[in-house]
């Protein structure tokens, strides 16, 4: 999962493909299944992750043995999704293990559940804080007349920031308003 579409996001996911082909690749036991990315999408909710439910559904189909994941917030961070998938790939047959590559979770170890749990706490904790910090910032910037919007159709700003309507471009917006 990648979780926007800006171009050093990009960049990160072309390079987080490259590295997990070769060294799955590498591995001889091995044989890749392929690359399962969400790109632009939140892992707080299942929700529009196709390639996740697809990783999953290969998983059922026999497909998949192994799933590596940079870090369990790539994975899920929502702890009701991180830890119910991973339990429900533990228990097919045969089991589908979860290998998170930067906290080092194998989830067929016998310990690994509760190091999970921990840290996808920390993981859905994170994003809702980071989501809080962001309305605050929103709410304080539009108390203060600053307004987070790209450039709009039918106004310009003034000298002073304020937006003021630009009327050739309003007839635009009149005629999509009657329609």
């Amino acid at each position: 999962r990648v979780s926007t579409d800006m171009d050093t996001q990009a960049l990160s996911y072309e390079l987080q493909v490259q590295n997990y082909t070769e060294y799955i690749n590498s591995n001889p036991d091995w044989e890749f299944a392929g690359i399962y990315a969400d790109r632009g999408i939140s892992g707080t909710s299942l929700k529009h992750r196709d390639a996740f439910i697809r990783m999953i559904e290969d998983c059922k189909q026999g497909k998949i043995d192994l799933i590596i994941t940079k870090s369990v917030s790539r994975f899920a961070r929502n702890i009701i999704d991180c830890i119910g998938y991973v339990r429900e790939l533990k228990a097919m047959q045969p089991p589908v293990e979860v290998f998170f590559e930067t906290e080092n979770i194998h989830t067929l170890n016998a310990n690994s559940e509760m190091s999970l749990s921990f840290i996808a706490t920390l993981a859905q904790e994170e994003s809702h804080t980071k989501s809080e910090i962001m309305n605050a910032s929103i709410e304080m910037r539009f108390s203060g007349g600053i307004f987070l919007t790209p450039v709009l159709l039918g106004y310009d700003l003034d000298e002073d920031g304020n937006l003021v309507i630009n009327e050739s471009e309003a007839l635009t917006v009149r005629l999509c308003f009657f329609m």
